[in-house]
């Protein structure tokens, strides 16, 4: 039964703040979320009063024929629904002159959707409808729906409604294209289960690149046929001699697939050519001595990690790894390292990346390094990631110049391995190379403001890097990575001018019971007030 609620009718964008009334029913129900308790923020936001939807067991999700993205934003949105609710929740096709009640996804028609990765999301008391142009918008609607049903829906076991989401409309887009997490399986390895555990939360938050560290000095973590030892040898170990281990392909492609059934696109990090340790330690072949090098387990960056810049060999690997990578990742860009590079000859730099920018080439990516790689990197279709100011800064504006993106990584603001107060007794994890960061401080920085020179209309987006050096599994990884990483997604997603302090603190921290509900383990900052249990 669809239950009418009384309620008093607002309408406001995403710019205002405004007191929400409470949505109770005759039954003494749970209130609905209001629409404004979203994050990343949404671009316009129109409450319709008396009116909500309350998902029923007779309910279905419907998506538009013919659609194969449509069938898939649907399939997931029932998976999602169907633990909690223990409802059936059938997946049917869309009719034109079907009046639907459930659960709605619509790709095309009309609506008011001007962005690739734009949705606008209708509630009335009969249906949730969700339209979009693309797929990217659907997952990014239903990344909505999921935060204005109740809290426990990310609970794993059936559990007692109502079901219920506010009456009213939300149109909404990103600001930028690209909003990654980096994810570091070198330095310490992550296995399968908990990459795929962080994509689930990232993707509740319309992140939509995971960016997979996969190759450093201490661990090699990505099974490459006809190279056994990089994983036998270079993948046996961590930092500190722990946390070894590696993916198979098999492994690594069924993480691409789960992170894409979410809206994700992964993107590998293949390293080079520093940080290159753990292939020089497989293979002496790689080494300009010819002798393989002892596995390195150190903290810091290893000084002989650096591979043999003149050798034939050296690029017989790289073109080994970028193309099976390349054909295990059906995303646009290969990640090719390059940091901390700087002090190699600009030439020698010059000449290995226009080589591996012709192997991606090659195999069909686009290239992707960090800034340190600028200008070395073709400019036309890269990609650069950005980290401090003050390394190869003209070379990056340069590139910019010439055409090549931007991807704003500020260490001080979005590193998350960073800690978030240097005095905290209870965090003998993280870094501070950096700085320290609270939550405040992920928040309070612009991307258009951290490199003076470089065109705004270049930077293609942010992205937030977590660092495993310190880290000794999800659950250490989640407690620097969350609720920073939130703030990263907003920045990312919402329009400079809607980003506000005082009122992302609230709507982040009605994110604390539903972190809490979906077992995310998050770091309950002083600056946010947190609803009491979360």
């Amino acid at each position: 039964m669809k239950v009418t609620i009384v309620g008093v009718a607002v309408a406001i964008t995403a710019s205002v703040t405004v007191a929400t009334a409470s949505f109770g029913s005759s039954s003494g129900a749970e209130d609905a979320t209001p629409l404004t308790q979203v994050v990343p923020k949404p671009v316009s936001v129109r409450t319709t009063g008396n009116v909500a939807f309350d998902l029923d067991r007779g309910d279905a999700v419907y998506a538009t024929g013919g659609s194969a993205d449509a069938k898939a934003a649907a399939e997931f949105v029932a998976g999602l629904l169907r633990k909690p609710t223990g409802f059936a929740l059938p997946v049917r096709t869309l009719t034109g002159s079907a009046k639907p009640e459930g659960i709605v996804l619509a790709l095309g028609g009309a609506n008011k959707v001007t962005h690739a990765e734009g949705y606008q999301l209708d509630v009335t008391s009969k249906a949730v409808t969700i339209q979009a142009d693309a797929r990217a918008g659907l997952f990014n609607g239903v990344a909505t729906l999921r935060q204005l049903l109740p809290a426990k829906v990310e609970r794993q076991q059936r559990t007692a409604g109502p079901w219920r989401v506010q009456g009213g409309r939300i149109t909404d887009q990103p600001r930028y294209g690209y909003r990654g997490a980096m994810l570091d399986v070198a330095r310490h390895f992550l296995p399968e289960p908990d990459v795929r555990k962080y994509i689930d939360t990232i993707a509740r938050y319309k992140i939509n690149y995971l960016h997979l560290h996969l190759i450093d000095d201490q661990g090699w973590r990505l099974e490459i046929k006809d190279w056994p030892e990089l994983t036998k040898t270079g993948g046996a170990s961590g930092v500190g001699g722990m946390n070894g281990g590696f993916f198979t392909q098999e492994q690594y492609t069924s993480i691409v697939r789960y992170a894409w059934a979410r809206g994700v696109t992964v993107i590998p990090e293949v390293e080079g050519p520093a940080h290159m340790h753990a292939a020089l330690a497989s293979y002496g072949k790689l080494n300009c001595d010819g002798k393989a090098l002892e596995p390195y387990t150190g903290f810091v960056p290893s000084p002989e990690g650096r591979l043999c810049l003149d050798d034939p060999d050296t690029y017989e690997l790289m073109d080994a790894v970028i193309g099976q990578v390349a054909a295990l990742t059906p995303g646009p860009y290969i990640h090719v390292g390059g940091d901390e590079t700087q002090d190699i000859p600009e030439a020698d730099r010059d000449a290995y990346f226009t080589k591996i920018a012709k192997l991606v080439e090659k195999h069909g990516k686009k290239i992707y390094g960090w800034q340190d790689a600028a200008g070395s990197m073709p400019a036309a279709g890269s990609m650069t990631g950005f980290w401090a100011a003050g390394i190869n800064d003209d070379r990056v504006i340069a590139a910019a110049e010439a055409g090549g993106k931007v991807v704003m990584a500020p260490s001080a603001h979005t590193y998350l391995d960073m800690k978030y107060d240097e005095t905290a007794p209870e965090y003998p994890i993280g870094n501070s190379w950096a700085g320290t960061s609270t939550v405040e401080d992920s928040y309070g920085w612009k991307p258009e403001e951290q490199l003076a020179g470089l065109p705004e209309n270049a930077i293609a987006g942010v992205e937030s890097a977590l660092w495993t050096e310190t880290i000794f599994g999800i659950r250490q990884a989640e407690d620097l990575a969350f609720p920073r990483l939130l703030s990263v997604a907003e920045i990312g997603w919402a329009k400079a001018s809607a980003h506000d302090w005082n009122t992302f603190r609230e709507r982040l921290a009605a994110q604390g019971p539903r972190l809490r509900e979906a077992r995310v383990n998050y770091y309950q900052a002083p600056d946010v007030p947190w609803p009491l249990g979360s």
